[in-house]
């Protein structure tokens, strides 16, 4: 069990790290996350699961647990994990749980959790919390066992999606499932009047094509060439619970989240401007830059999805991105959706009549790095290294540290998932990027990625 309780959720391999007797403990510990005002909403505990072999058995432990510990449950089965935000928020449940490993590969599965309005869990009082609750035993079981319905969620997930749907162009798109969740997307995707090329549908848990992660470019490749064999307008790829998505442009070519971001937020801001919208602290100075030029309030954010969805409410934000591919809407209950970034790409797209490429080429301002990784044993000490090291520049420490300065900027962070630190560059120029990731990777010894 030691290490499956991670920043944001639990994960773990199956059923070393994680077994059903581990689930149903977890469903008991759940109860003490729950607070007065989640509890003020009602009882009930929306558990969803993904198509992994040992998903429905953890699934079932997990109730187990929830209804040992007096909780009613709405079991909508087999959903993506924006569904199960999306039915926490429509029916008003105390909180939701979905079952699912998200990108990681299939012996790895996990939990995913919320509170009512789909409020993250996480920190101190969230999944640090349960982790002591099922250490130390406090596992109280109530006088009466709460009650399992059973529901399905996805035509009124399908009406919300499709809602913000605009112009009727049609549009050559090929999506790349990966075998995982985004399968279940088909017939909405069918709905939005696209000519659909599906690439890797039908739920797979052993994930036969490739990796169900689109931050890592290797597993963009077939979509690349299929985008480029059909002459497609856009390539989507979905990760394993089809909260994430890569983008593709017209010309086979990846388009970068944070790029994204600001794409997509400045859509939002021409219908509603004034509005703030997030970004996280990886992403090129181009975002910030974008979205002031598009009327709106730049919101720089530490990275993870519980500070982007505090943030975004704390803000009455209309909509955040990340660098990994999450995308989060207002009207998606500040939580991410996947399928709505779609749907704002496609809109974008039928109302100016541009190609993909032609509308993020604006956001193209600066050359940068991708995230590039070190194993490093005291990443304090060495994150006090660089505050020393580049001392003139101007410093923040919102995640890890990052100096700026006026042709360029680097961000160094430890990772909340992995023993790694996480440097990301930025420079006016390929030149100048090239010195300073050469000049950092000497500070920071060899990248982990090579």
């Amino acid at each position: 069990m030691s290490g499956i309780f991670k920043a944001y959720d639990v994960r773990g391999l199956v059923p070393s790290e994680l077994n059903e007797d581990i689930a149903r403990r977890i469903g008991l510990a759940f109860q003490h996350v729950l607070d007065v005002e989640d509890r003020a909403l009602g009882n009930t505990v929306v558990v969803s699961r993904d198509m992994r072999s040992h998903s429905e058995g953890l699934a079932k432990a997990l109730i187990e647990g929830l209804t040992a510990a007096g909780l009613d449950v709405l079991d909508i089965g087999l959903a993506t994990t924006p569904m199960n935000y999306f039915a926490v928020g429509l029916t008003k449940a105390a909180g939701g749980v979905q079952v699912t490993a998200s990108h990681n590969p299939a012996q790895y599965n996990g939990f995913k959790f919320s509170r009512h309005g789909a409020l993250p869990v996480s920190g101190d009082h969230g999944i640090a919390l349960m982790e002591a609750k099922v250490k130390s035993g406090d596992l109280p079981r109530a006088d009466r066992p709460g009650q399992i319905a059973h529901g399905a969620i996805f035509e009124e997930y399908s009406r919300h999606v499709l809602s913000f749907l605009r112009g009727k162009k049609s549009l050559k798109v090929v999506v790349d499932a990966a075998n995982g969740m985004g399968t279940l997307y088909e017939p909405i995707l069918q709905a939005m009047g696209i000519d659909l090329i599906p690439l890797y549908f039908g739920l797979d848990g052993s994930f036969p094509n490739h990796e169900a992660n689109p931050l890592k470019e290797e597993n963009l490749h077939d979509l690349m060439r299929k985008v480029k064999e059909t002459g497609a307008d856009l390539g989507v790829s979905f990760d394993g619970d089809a909260d994430r998505s890569a983008f593709i442009d017209e010309r086979g070519e990846p388009i970068g989240s944070d790029l994204m971001t600001g794409l997509i937020g400045g859509e939002l801001l021409d219908r509603e401007p004034g509005k703030a919208v997030l970004y996280d602290l990886r992403s090129s100075r181009a975002v910030h830059e974008y979205i002031e030029e598009h009327g709106g309030i730049p919101v720089r954010e530490r990275v993870g999805h519980s500070f982007m969805k505090a943030t975004l409410r704390k803000r009455d934000g209309i909509f955040g991105g990340e660098l990994a591919g999450h995308y989060y809407f207002r009207d998606h209950y500040y939580a991410d959706c996947a399928l709505l970034a779609v749907i704002e790409a496609l809109n974008l797209m039928r109302e100016t009549g541009q190609p993909l490429s032609a509308l993020v080429q604006p956001l193209r301002r600066y050359a940068k790095s991708p995230e590039i990784n070190f194993v490093v044993e005291d990443k304090q000490g060495k994150i006090e290294e660089l505050a020393r090291r580049y001392g003139d520049g101007q410093i923040d420490y919102l995640d890890g540290i990052t100096f700026q300065y006026p042709t360029w900027w680097a961000n160094v962070r430890p990772s909340n998932t992995e023993p790694f630190l996480r440097l990301v560059v930025e420079a006016s120029t390929q030149e100048e990027l090239e010195g300073r990731v050469k000049e950092l990777v000497e500070i920071l010894g060899p990248p982990a990625d090579h």
